[in-house]
């Protein structure tokens, strides 16, 4: 494993207002040294709040001192967060608003009859040139020219409905650039970028995917801010706007995902045939969103308290560091090494299986463990990279396949694992999710 040459990645980021202090969280493990050892980034994209993530995590890279990326990241939304009390009482307020229109008509006010939204697009600019100096990273990043990472800021043309993404490799990159990605339309007024209107990129590309192959990448990590599933309908206005919000920011993201996929698929199946073209795998981290962010909906994300902020990059980093739990995990599950396989399980591991795999009632004891585990990796269970890794929380799941040696067919199914400090504590194979529950909730 150690003589393996980088695994190149592309890192896509979702967009999602004050949420995507996560990301600043996630990226900032995700640029030490131990995670790069084995990989190298090729790209980066983002939209909205990721798309600021992005850039700042680009420019370390750029003058390749990735070490510069956690401080770069927290130093600018520290510096965003509503420190001071005037700034206190202004968040505060939008807070309220936000809540009490759920309930009382109020009208609605156009970005361009208020002076307010001009102020907080020039806010944020102040604050993007704080944090980078534009002019010399651009030139940074021409001089590289195409050996240097790929950044991609998603927006959307207001006039003709476009999508663009803009890209580092065509000289795109500004402080214009990421405004636009981040005006969202009802708060902010359109940005004027090389004569056309941008809006927030959440309304097209949340974030960019498809433009990110141009980077070559044998993998994706799409940073995920709003979840897939929710446990409870939602029945009050406030949880049916927010859920609203959810599905319409997941969405893009999900078709292009799904794409990608289907021609993974097609080109392990042979249909497609051309050097042009071979398979990526996706994986995905999806946040879980706080209790305190539940309660406040989709108003949460425009929610700048410093305590927030830091909780949010608090829980990306302890959740990046689970993923890359799970990536060492799935490495020593596909190396077929019993030995690397049982040294990625805590001591009192709990492991169980079901249909269609062989049966096992839930087990704690170690000989039960290793016996099972070396059967399912003589039998060639397998991890089918064709298909999205998922890791939320610290739950991961993978689709995995294998062969009934009887019947000669193939089995599908899922492998499940909990990690706690890096290591997994709860397995299990099957159809379903066996352990559904976060082991730290039990």
């Amino acid at each position: 494993m150690a003589n393996q040459p980088p695994v190149k990645i592309a890192i896509a980021c979702q967009g999602g207002g004050s949420h995507t202090a996560f990301t600043a969280g996630v990226l900032s493990r995700w640029l030490e040294d131990d995670a790069l050892d084995t990989v190298e980034i090729k790209g980066l994209s983002g939209t909205s709040g990721g798309a600021i993530c992005a850039l700042l995590a680009w420019s370390a890279l750029l003058e390749k001192t990735p070490e510069q990326a956690r401080q770069r990241l927290q130093s600018f939304w520290a510096a965003n967060s509503a420190a001071s009390a005037p700034e206190k009482f202004v968040n505060d307020l939008v807070l309220a608003a936000s809540r009490i229109s759920h309930y009382v008509a109020a009208p609605a006010v156009s970005p361009y009859t208020t002076p307010t939204s001009v102020m907080s697009l020039e806010h944020l600019g102040s604050l993007l040139n704080d944090a980078l100096d534009f002019e010399a990273i651009t030139a940074l990043a021409a001089d590289a020219g195409d050996r240097a990472p790929l950044l991609l800021l998603g927006a959307v043309d207001v006039l003709s409905g476009s999508f663009k993404a803009f890209s580092s490799h065509e000289g795109e990159i500004s402080v214009d650039a990421v405004l636009a990605s981040a005006a969202i339309p009802n708060l902010f007024r359109s940005v004027p970028v090389d004569g056309n209107l941008y809006w927030d990129g959440l309304f097209s590309q949340n974030p960019p995917i498809g433009d990110l192959l141009y980077a070559e990448p044998d993998e994706i990590w799409v940073i995920q801010i709003n979840p897939t599933e929710r446990v409870t309908e939602p029945t009050s206005v406030m949880e049916i706007e927010d859920r609203r919000n959810e599905l319409s920011g997941n969405l893009s993201l999900y078709q292009e995902l799904n794409f990608i996929e289907q021609v993974d698929s097609m080109i392990e199946r042979g249909v497609i045939r051309s050097e042009r073209y071979r398979p990526v795998t996706v994986r995905i981290l999806e946040m879980n969103r706080p209790p305190s962010s539940e309660r406040l909906g989709y108003a949460s994300k425009l929610n700048r308290d410093p305590a927030f902020l830091r909780e949010l990059i608090e829980q990306g980093e302890e959740q990046a560091g689970e993923f890359l739990a799970a990536l060492r995990f799935e490495n020593a599950f596909d190396s077929g090494d019993l030995e690397a396989v049982l040294d990625c399980f805590a001591p009192d591991a709990l492991i169980a299986s079901s249909s269609p795999f062989r049966q096992l009632a839930p087990s704690r004891d170690p000989k039960v463990i290793r016996q099972y585990l070396s059967d399912r990796l003589a039998a060639g269970v397998v991890i089918d990279h064709n298909r999205k890794q998922i890791v939320k929380r610290n739950h991961a799941k993978w689709r995995i396949r294998s062969t009934d040696p009887a019947a000669e067919e193939k089995i599908e199914g899922m492998a499940v694992a909990d990690f706690r400090d890096g290591k997994v504590v709860r397995f299990s194979l099957g159809t379903v999710d066996m352990f559904p529950l976060d082991p730290l909730e039990e």
